[in-house]
């Protein structure tokens, strides 16, 4: 049996009681002086701000009861009374430590499956679902395409020796003046006409083709929308206009591993056709140079030449957004076997007419306004 005194304010009124208390594990009652109050339930009181050295409790069924207890509480009366809750229910019954070592392992769990998930989810979503929301995305390039019949004749002739599979459902060139090219959804590729004019050999062009198709072998750029965009744009589409949804392409990024192997599968591609990957090389090396402004022998360059490489690396958004560093450039020229003889990926005549698409269309339209 349980009795112990408390004082107590009954809510409904501003009297401040001395009763006893008498209960048992169950419950308890208040009764002072002619009165009597209850029965009440232990598991009914709420721990409350402390008023000095007292410790208050509330019911949650009464607004303003309260009963307070003076000194120390007696064991069995304290085992019986809740505790205060400083953070919430799940913290206060483990630990704020816990409670955060918990939370920092969920949190970290959830990042790890946010960047995993679309990897593993990506080889499962049908191969129609991606070809139609990348024809939906992207269509005609806002009549950008170039075409001529001797430019397409050498594209062609390209993919045929880069892509005999027929991996990629289309390979085009687009007037646009980015010294870029992209994988996109639906196993479709696309070259700014800027790469081609930079690029000094058709190899140079032939291992950029060769690092998108392996994107695209490898679905690569549906586990970046599904990693940035989320799964609603692969179920639903994108809305707005072509040049924000290009924009969004442009802006996805790839994991180093992803970026490795399309390296590997170019590098393959080019030795199946036997192309020469030193002229991949020469085009990063090329490249990196114009981007960080120095010269061949690492002295700085002339003022002019600096802001040419700063214009360079507005235009060059390949490799922005591709990781360009000494190890890809080695992997590439390690690559080429010593003495052996490789073929030119298109004839001088092919090369011209490809380099010359954009030029001779004279329907196609300028990358003037496209929103970029």
């Amino acid at each position: 049996m349980i009795n112990i005194q408390v004082w107590h304010y009954d809510g409904r009124n501003a009297n401040k009681w001395q009763p006893q208390l008498f209960g048992d594990s169950h419950g308890f009652r208040l009764i002072g002086d002619g009165w009597e109050a209850g029965p009440y339930s232990w598991a009914d009181l709420q721990a409350l701000d402390n008023a000095g050295s007292d410790r208050v409790f509330g019911h949650q069924y009464e607004p303003g009861w309260r009963i307070g207890f003076a000194g120390e509480i007696p064991a069995d009366v304290a085992a019986l009374l809740p505790q205060r809750q400083r953070y919430g229910g799940f913290i206060d019954r483990i630990g704020l430590w816990r409670a955060s070592a918990v939370l920092a392992c969920v949190a970290a769990l959830v990042v790890f499956i946010g960047v995993k998930a679309p990897g593993w989810i990506a080889p499962f979503v049908p191969q129609s679902w991606e070809d139609n929301m990348g024809d939906a995305m992207v269509g005609d390039f806002g009549g950008r395409y170039c075409h001529t019949k001797d430019g397409d004749a050498a594209l062609k002739a390209l993919t045929a020796k880069l892509d005999p599979e027929g991996h990629a459902r289309s390979i085009e060139v687009a007037n646009i003046r980015m010294v870029n090219a992209i994988a996109l959804p639906g196993r479709r590729i696309i070259i700014f006409t800027d790469l081609i004019e930079k690029a000094e050999s058709p190899d140079e062009v032939a291992g950029v083709l060769g690092h998108e198709l392996g994107h695209v072998e490898h679905r690569d750029t549906l586990t970046a929308m599904m990693r940035q965009l989320g799964l609603s744009v692969i179920l639903g589409g994108m809305d707005g206009t072509g040049g924000s949804q290009i924009n969004a392409l442009l802006g996805l990024s790839f994991s180093r591993e992803a970026e490795h192997q399309a390296d590997l599968t170019a590098l393959d591609k080019m030795k199946a056709a036997n192309i020469s990957p030193t002229g991949t090389a020469a085009f990063f090396r090329r490249m990196d140079k114009s981007l960080w402004g120095t010269s061949e022998d690492g002295k700085g360059k002339k003022a002019e030449d600096k802001v040419q490489g700063e214009q360079i690396r507005d235009l060059t958004s390949w490799f922005a957004s591709h990781p360009s560093s000494k190890s890809r450039y080695e992997l590439f020229e390690n690559a080429a076997v010593k003495g052996h003889e490789y073929a030119p990926a298109l004839t001088p005549a092919q090369w011209d007419a490809l380099r010359g698409m954009c030029v001779d269309d004279r329907d196609v339209k300028s990358d003037f306004g496209f929103g970029f």
